[in-house]
């Protein structure tokens, strides 16, 4: 159990032949750090507020050396850039970001300055998403516009950072829908009256990168067949020469050329590519020819998350997820470090998620029952600060543990799915939630902590996440047993695993409901039309009511650039299977009056990846058919950004639930 403004003792351990002694010092100058946990006597007691807002202390990143550290957070309505010494951990300013609409992310450039992305969206383009870049300077406190006055739509695109922070290279037009040319700006003020172009545009280049130095080195064109033409010069000496062209079904080949670093004096760098079985691997490719070289990292079951890169230099390690993340190093010193954190936190899953070399490293420590907290670790002292925890108000001896288990379909398919079970209760015949998670391609769930089923769990509810056939992670065969069964099969998938946790003996048959959001959403509201037999209520945010409709908006939605079009033309025929097929026999709206279990519908006005139309027809159709469903609008978006809006939702869901399925009654 972590305290805050209590210091805490970590294990002396032997590295490299040195014993190093980690502590861990009471955090300071962290208004996160400032909030003692409440004292609770059950799970029950930890209020539903301790669970909601975004925590964004994941999204912490070093400056240049180390010396400060900064990330996003939410205070009210505001998202706010908490800026931090690294050695006092005060704060140093905090940027208002507005709503978060507008945000994109950030980064730093040196130790004095970060740049920040932010998007809107103009009628004069037709409504188009423009996107604009930020600096704000830390001594002077100032925040400015990095560009020209006019320029097209993407203004955010950074070829390079200068690491003394003194310039950065955009890849920028000065009008839009034209070809872009490379400008390097200068970040002291001086605006574009000091900037300086480098490359003029070229008529077949859409997309330029540039190399560790800057030295832009690679360049690509998109047409509007779908195809992807290629050019590249090993220095600024030479001419750019068309490497090759890719056509627009050649995924493979697409994949190679997911530029992921470009090194000063080299013609080869790395590219995450399919191993032909679904899995990601990590490979060389050579720019000059396209060639794929020797396979730098793969694992047998498992495909790659992230990669570690260091300028100059290239792979440090990889990150990959079978139940859970876990991280793989290639550099000796990462690996040591990694295995010390490990053993000084033990019982805890370790993530070094920024470094600045191995001078100064910040740690996130976590677990499937634990929401988290925040380390600044500098190694040379061996010192590791805790900042913050990243769910003050929650005492994670309160929560509940989750397992894995493998559940067969009724066609002999095999799925995994998380169990976590409510403390104080013996694990028979309880209540229980089963919570598919969105996407639905692609998307899957996996052994961390997660805010919703913690809740849930901690109201005396067993919750089982499946991730049915469709998920993500278990390469291409099983993600694509989910083409065309969107309503169908997949919903055979959450009522194979509601008879495995009976069969299992956890739940009690008269007590399990659905909830989920999104695709999650959608499966829980057509459960309970579809299987009322099966379920005894049903719960939705910003879930799917109609596909039809849906399908139409995505044509907008996703059809606003090249890349977009091919991806909207992949996601139809995974929804719809047969051509033939009629959605509205699996749409929520077309079928609501076929309604006999409880319904609870939460849905936000400004969500733009599934419009409050489609929640509005919902209702407009429960009404004409007398069908009675539970309601509540909320003033967000798809990802509910505003803590108290998210509030005002999980009391509400809190309180369906309590009504419709008594966790402790019966």
């Amino acid at each position: 159990m972590r305290l805050h403004l209590r210091f805490i003792s970590l294990a002396a351990l032997l590295l490299a032949a040195t014993a190093v002694s980690l502590s861990a010092q009471e955090p300071s100058g962290s208004p996160e750090a400032d909030v003692e946990r409440s004292s609770v006597s059950s799970p029950r007691d930890i209020p539903i507020s301790a669970f909601a807002g975004k925590s964004q202390l994941s999204s912490a990143r070093l400056s240049e050396n180390g010396s400060r550290f900064a990330f996003i957070s939410w205070q009210g309505e505001k998202l706010v850039l908490s800026i931090h010494n690294s050695d006092s951990r005060d704060q140093l300013a905090a940027v208002d970001l507005g709503t978060g609409n507008e945000f994109r992310w950030f980064r730093w450039a040196g130790d004095n300055r970060v740049l920040i992305s932010i998007r809107s969206h103009a009628a004069g383009f037709l409504f188009l998403p423009i996107s604009r870049l930020m600096v704000y300077d830390i001594e002077t406190q100032e925040a400015r516009y990095i560009g020209f006055d006019r320029q097209g739509l993407e203004g955010d695109d950074i070829l390079h950072v200068d690491p003394a922070g003194r310039h950065v290279i955009l890849s920028v037009s000065k009008r839009a829908f034209r070809n872009p040319e490379v400008w390097r700006f200068p970040l002291d003020g001086s605006g574009e009256d000091g900037a300086e172009r480098i490359l003029k545009s070229q008529k077949d280049v859409d997309e330029w990168w540039a190399d560790d130095q800057g030295v832009v080195r690679l360049g690509m064109s998109f047409t509007t067949g779908g195809s992807v033409k290629i050019f590249y010069r090993p220095d600024a000496s030479s001419k750019f020469e068309r490497v090759t062209k890719l056509k627009n079904d050649d995924e493979a080949g697409r994949d190679a050329w997911d530029v992921m670093g470009i090194y000063a004096g080299r013609d080869s760098g790395y590219a995450m590519v399919d191993s032909g079985d679904g899995r990601t691997i990590l490979r060389e490719i050579d720019y000059p020819t396209g060639q794929l070289g020797r396979i730098v990292w793969e694992n047998p079951r498992w495909g790659l998350d992230r990669v570690m890169m260091k300028p100059g230099v290239g792979p440090l390690g990889v990150t990959f997820t079978d139940d859970e993340p876990r991280t793989e190093w290639f550099d000796p010193a990462m690996n040591r470090w990694q295995k010390a954190l490990e053993a000084a936190l033990p019982g805890s899953r370790i993530e070094i998620i920024d470094r600045s070399g191995t001078d100064r490293m910040l740690v996130v420590q976590n677990g499937s029952s634990d929401p988290g907290a925040l380390y600044v670790f500098t190694p040379a002292e061996g010192r590791l600060d805790l900042f913050a925890n990243l769910r003050p108000q929650i005492d994670e001896t309160q929560l509940s543990e989750t397992s894995a288990h493998s559940i067969r379909a009724r066609d002999g398919a095999s799925f995994r799915a998380f169990l976590t079970l409510p403390q104080g209760r013996e694990p028979r015949n309880l209540p229980m939630i089963i919570m598919p998670h969105g996407g639905p391609y692609g998307i899957r769930d996996t052994m961390v902590y997660d805010d919703w089923t913690q809740l849930l769990a901690s109201r005396g509810y067993a919750v089982l996440r499946p991730n049915y056939r469709g998920s993500g992670g278990y390469g291409d065969a099983f993600e694509q047993l989910g083409d065309g069964q969107i309503g169908r099969a997949m919903q055979d998938d959450l009522g194979d695993a509601m008879d495995w946790a009976v069969g299992e003996g956890y739940a009690d048959p008269s007590r399990i409901c659905l909830y989920g959001a999104s695709y999650g959403g959608y499966a829980s509201m057509w459960g309970v039309i579809r299987n009322p037999e099966r379920w005894r209520c049903g719960a939705s945010f910003a879930g799917v009511t109609d596909w039809e409709d849906l399908l139409k908006y995505d044509r907008e939605y996703f059809g606003r650039h090249l890349m977009g079009r091919r991806d909207y033309k992949e996601w139809v025929p995974r929804i719809t299977g047969d051509e033939e097929f009629d959605l509205s026999t699996i749409s929520v709206t077309d079928q609501i009056s076929r309604l006999q279990r409880p319904l609870f519908v939460a849905h936000g006005t400004s969500d733009r990846r599934v419009p409050i139309s489609q929640f509005e027809d919902l209702v407009s159709e429960a009404v004409k058919t007398g069908a009675a469903i539970e309601t509540l609008e909320l003033d967000d978006n798809h990802n509910l950004l505003k803590e108290e809006e998210e509030l005002k939702f999980l009391e509400a869901l809190v309180a369906f639930l309590e009504k419709h399925n008594p966790p402790f009654a019966e």
